[in-house]
């Protein structure tokens, strides 16, 4: 099997990632048939230390900050995360390596007979792409013998297929409405499905959350004996300094302070390394050899794309993955911080299962100079869609339909003193990605 036939083979799993709307987490939809291939394949996700992360938004940053401060305190690490922007590879990596081509069709030609044997006479042969890849990524950390796995949740919790693991901790990043027509309503409902992912006895990173999410996730910390650490309170930072490309804060931890900086910027980042550093302290505490000195310089290391990255200046390029209410907020609260005095060009793009009327609202305040368009997903919004919530609002946007078209309109806009923001998915940020590296 070569890498094209172990993504063919990858691709003939049904993949809710790109069907809108659809909830994985349908009536009687259970982890049974992904925890028996585990079983089979000799259960390879309880072979490494695992820290589990969950949540809305910065999941995905915190897991970044501590695989890479693992990595620089000499234990091999791997990484799994997703989405990606280029590459399904990129999800999979150990020290910050990607998994190969090889590596990937190797594991997966290995993992294929598991998969198959299930397809013969069991009720239990169901299993989705994001299954099939997640058992794919523990063999493959097994096999190289990784001392941490660190993981992040790939939507909600209790019924992901990452939650098969043992973890020593969980992080739970900041929940707001999000994914509401698979995960529920309510914040409460929401942190119910992301608390899924604590074990009894286990340590829990709580980020940061409205009082709802924090009541719901004590409790069940209490029902299971979890011990928890809760950032801003028992862990507390404060911002020294920043620039366009990085920004410095000192880190009050329970076991010592530390003073870090970031290549990655927002305010919303300065909570994630708080978090990161509450669970590194914790495998501290657990007898795991991380000192101040590695935190400090891991932290400094961390590469984390697509998340308020500026790609250029003159005029400024900023993309940002904001795909919810609470994240669009907080990309214009930074955007205000940091350029409050430019001329503001957004290109919008987002999924059409999202809450576009909030995400609008968010936006109105900040430009009314958009461009919508849509990435080359299904889940895509159309345009007309995003042009019909702008219109109600008093504002006439222009339409392109490709993200490099509408970059390239923008900056046929714009002055060298501009701010040109590309934002509202991944996907849309990853076509941006693309066209600024002539990809």
């Amino acid at each position: 099997m070569n890498y094209s036939q172990a993504e063919e083979y990858l691709n003939s799993f049904i993949n809710y990632e790109k069907i809108p709307g659809i909830s994985y987490a349908q009536p009687g939809y259970n982890l049974r048939h992904v925890e028996e291939l585990l079983n089979r394949m000799g259960n390879p996700q309880l072979a490494a230390r695992t820290i589990h992360i969950a949540g809305t938004k910065g999941k995905g940053s915190v897991a970044a900050m501590i695989a890479q401060v693992l990595s620089s305190s000499g234990y091999k690490t791997g990484l799994y995360t997703s989405p990606h922007f280029h590459t399904l590879r990129e999800r999979i990596s150990t020290d910050g390596n990607l998994i190969s081509e090889v590596e990937f069709a190797t594991a997966m030609a290995e993992i294929k007979p598991f998969i198959e044997s299930m397809r013969k006479g069991t009720a239990l042969s169901q299993l989705t792409y994001f299954e099939v890849l997640t058992s794919l990524a523990f063999a493959y950390f097994k096999k190289n013998q990784v001392d941490f796995q660190v993981l992040e949740v790939g939507l909600g919790g209790r019924l992901d297929a990452t939650n098969l693991s043992s973890p020593i901790v969980c992080v739970i990043t900041p929940i707001s409405l999000d994914h509401t027509q698979i995960l529920g309503n309510s914040l409460e409902e929401i942190a119910w499905e992301k608390a899924g992912i604590v074990k009894p006895g286990c340590w829990v990173v709580l980020s940061p959350q409205p009082e709802e999410v924090a009541s719901v996730i004590s409790n069940v910390c209490r029902e299971k004996e979890a011990k928890m650490v809760q950032v801003g309170k028992d862990i507390t930072w404060h911002k020294i300094g920043s620039d366009l490309y990085s920004q410095s804060l000192v880190i009050e931890g329970r076991r010592n302070n530390y003073q870090v900086s970031i290549p990655l910027l927002g305010d919303f980042q300065l909570e994630n390394a708080a978090s990161a550093v509450a669970a590194l302290e914790v495998l501290d505490y657990e007898g795991f050899n991380i000192s101040t000195t590695d935190i400090e310089r891991g932290l400094a290391l961390v590469k984390w794309p697509g998340r308020f990255h500026i790609l250029q200046e003159h005029p400024t390029v900023l993309v940002d993955g904001a795909h919810n209410v609470a994240a669009m907020r907080g990309l214009v609260r930074n955007i205000e911080a940091y350029f409050a005095h430019k001329r503001i060009f957004l290109v919008f793009g987002t999924s059409c299962d999202k809450d576009i009327p909030g995400i609008v609202n968010e936006m109105v305040p900040l430009s009314r100079q958009v461009i919508v368009t849509r990435a080359a997903h299904s889940r895509s919004a159309p345009p007309s869609t995003l042009v019909a919530e702008f219109s109600k609002r008093g504002i006439d946007v222009e339409i392109r339909e490709t993200v490099a078209e509408a970059i390239s309109r923008a900056l046929s806009l714009a002055n060298r003193t501009d701010l040109i923001c590309v934002t509202g998915s991944l996907f849309v940020v990853a076509e941006a990605l693309d066209h600024f590296s002539g990809g």
